[in-house]
């Protein structure tokens, strides 16, 4: 996939992750995404491949709409194709604060 291939222990949490989160839904895949990004720095391609997030970006942008910090780098992968794109690697910085009840 890329120079730095997910290694065999991140890419066995992420699935046990995806599997503890069911669900297609984009709440699911939020919240499989976040603890998911509690362990680790999460790419696009990780989140997709391993993790069954259809949408990275867009599930980043709902986690940062609900207050996380998260940073995008941006780094070289290759695909299976042979092709090298630039795809984001997701880390969180700061995770939002819950709500106080009233």
């Amino acid at each position: 996939m890329d120079e730095k291939k997910t290694t065999p222990e991140k890419e066995a949490a992420l699935k046990i992750l995806r599997d503890q989160f069911k669900g297609t839904d984009s709440d699911t895949q939020v919240r499989r995404l976040l603890e998911a990004l509690r362990q680790f720095p999460i790419t696009t391609f990780e989140a997709s491949r391993f993790l069954d997030v259809y949408h990275p970006a867009g599930r980043i942008k709902d986690l940062r709409d609900d207050g996380n910090k998260i940073m995008t780098l941006r780094k070289p992968a290759t695909t299976e194709a042979g092709v090298t794109h630039s795809v984001g690697q997701y880390v969180l910085i700061e995770e939002a604060k819950p709500e106080r009840a009233a």
